[in-house]
């Protein structure tokens, strides 16, 4: 059975929630199961951790570097200041990630502004 199989108006939704469900759920629930069993200290969560994070800062370098729509108009330099001010505010002004984030977003938008 393909997506293309059944000519109903309802079918390209129940295609996407099984399909959806069937790639995410299975996974979720070995997560719950196997979760009560590891510690927080095993070298496999340590790893699933470190993956999961680095996937986060691979996506948000890509971001960075090679962006879409607007902010592919900004200069390199200022996406990266923005960063830079983000992760100075976030260090210094108590790790919190609400003022890294409004650091960043304040110098890009100064910066959209200013050019």
């Amino acid at each position: 059975m393909t997506f293309q199989s059944v000519d109903a108006w309802w079918w390209p939704f129940l295609f996407i929630l099984v399909g959806g469900w069937l790639a995410t759920d299975a996974w979720r629930f070995l997560g719950v199961y196997l979760g009560d069993r590891l510690s927080e200290d095993s070298d496999l969560l340590v790893l699933v951790r470190a993956l999961a994070t680095a996937l986060v800062a691979a996506v948000i370098g890509n971001l960075i570097v090679f962006p879409s729509g607007e902010l592919a108009e900004t200069p390199l330099a200022l996406r990266l200041a923005a960063v830079a001010a983000g992760f100075a505010a976030y260090m210094l002004l108590g790790r919190k990630v609400i003022v890294g984030i409004i650091a960043a977003e304040a110098v890009l938008l100064g910066g959209i502004a200013l050019f």
